[in-house]
């Protein structure tokens, strides 16, 4: 069992079972542990810190299981044609940091502010969210860029952070980006390309049907539009997943740096 300093009264919720199997799964993978007992459908976070004293598993990795459980969002598993090829219309991550709940939003509303051209949407104890700047201030410092500093976070919808505790010198950071509006501009103009090149494609095999042409060659060369169409959609509905991958680096170097106490440090500049 950890001291008492390094955990906080269990919160008399409940959780169901898969609840429960996942923070016993997460602390277990967090101590070493494998082994997990049998449960009700509902257990209070107190009944749950038993279960786990029982098994081998110490308040403190439980603690910041439960932490980590907290800040889960469900997010609906993305299947389709679109996710396949586009990629995910989230981006999110994950970790335990150290620092109180209070000092760690704190910085992070600063550094989206300051560094990522953010403003704050809606602020909440535990949870900010923010959306890009607007204003003409905003958009000039993203044109003008001096710094060199990439702007990922500008192409998502919603910036979230949720800050939890594990103890009293740690809590859990879930960091969230919505990019669908980047995924559906990029699939709309695919999909502009592609009937274009459908439309082309008509046209093209309509004039040489008239010009008595064999049915064959015809459909032939209408297709080589068609073709391009939609080989051009293709490439354009993939390169959300670069914007994809640079929203989910983003999120990860914020966690970097707070894992590595770099806000606290004086003049921090650049990536």
């Amino acid at each position: 069992m950890a001291d008492e300093k390094s955990s906080l009264p269990a919160r008399q919720t409940l959780l169901d079972r898969q609840a429960l199997e996942r923070v016993l799964a997460r602390a277990a993978e967090l101590q070493g542990a494998g082994a997990l007992p049998d449960s009700s459908d509902l257990i209070t976070e107190s009944q749950l810190l038993d279960i786990g004293n029982e098994v081998g598993l110490n308040a403190a990795t439980i603690n910041q299981a439960l932490a980590e459980e907290r800040t889960r969002i469900n997010v609906p598993e993305e299947r389709g044609l679109v996710a396949q090829i586009a990629g995910a219309g989230f981006a999110t991550a994950t970790r335990t940091v150290p620092g109180t709940p209070r000092d760690v939003l704190a910085a992070i509303d600063s550094w989206m502010q300051r560094e990522e051209c953010l403003q704050v949407q809606r602020r909440f104890s535990d949870r900010i969210t923010w959306e890009p700047q607007r204003g003409l201030f905003g958009k000039l410092r993203r044109t003008v860029n001096l710094s060199g500093h990439a702007y990922y976070l500008v192409d998502a919808r919603q910036v979230s952070a949720t800050v939890l505790p594990v103890d009293s010198t740690r809590a859990v950071v879930r960091l969230d980006a919505d990019i669908h509006p980047s995924r559906s501009r990029r699939v709309g103009f695919g999909g502009l390309l592609v009937g274009a090149g459908g439309v082309a494609g008509g046209l093209v095999g309509l004039g040489l049907v008239i010009a008595h042409l064999p049915i064959l060659i015809a459909a032939g060369a209408a297709m080589v539009p068609f073709a391009g169409g939609t080989a051009g959609a293709y490439k354009v509905a993939r390169s959300h997943r670069t914007v994809l991958s640079g929203v989910q680096l983003a999120l990860e170097q914020v966690l970097d740096r707070l894992e590595h106490g770099e806000f606290t440090r004086p003049r921090l500049r650049g990536r």
